[in-house]
């Protein structure tokens, strides 16, 4: 849920944008009335390259849906973006999964699970998503100087 009035109005604004532009919310899309920054789990489909929602991170539950019909589509899909934090693949065959999460340009791509973070594991993502990785021994290293001496003879 957006984290204040200004945050859920942001976000009101994007969906606008977006079904002005002609993506179909297929459900949601409106505040809920009660006290609180409350948006309708939303769901939007229909989305061109061309719509301002293509390229946009919606923080909300807001749900963009896309159909494709290959693999290598998804993929394109999902590498279209300037953003990289984080992306999902979920497929019975583990090991065919590994080579599709090799070809996502994302910081981090978790397999046959959702939000599965921890502070063992480092957190960051890539293009505008990010730049280094929090948490973990990669994310401490970001704060450690380190020295290189090296002797020539």
């Amino acid at each position: 849920m957006p984290c204040s009035n200004r945050a859920l109005d942001g976000l009101l604004g994007q969906i606008a944008d977006a079904e002005a532009a002609g993506v179909r919310i297929v459900h949601g899309g409106n505040r809920i009335d009660r006290p609180g920054f409350y948006l309708e789990p939303t769901i939007v489909t229909g989305i061109a390259e061309d719509n301002p929602l293509y390229q946009q991170e919606a923080f909300g539950p807001v749900l963009s849906f896309y159909v494709v019909d290959t693999e290598d589509e998804a993929i394109r899909l999902a590498n279209a973006t300037r953003f990289g934090l984080g992306s999902y693949v979920f497929d019975a065959d583990v090991d065919h999964a590994r080579q599709v999460a090799a070809r996502l340009e994302a910081g981090m791509v978790y397999i046959n699970s959702c939000f599965a973070d921890s502070p063992s594991l480092p957190f960051g993502g890539v293009e505008n998503s990010g730049f280094g990785r929090e948490l973990s021994e990669l994310g401490i290293a970001e704060f450690v100087n380190r020295k290189l001496v090296r002797v020539a003879r």
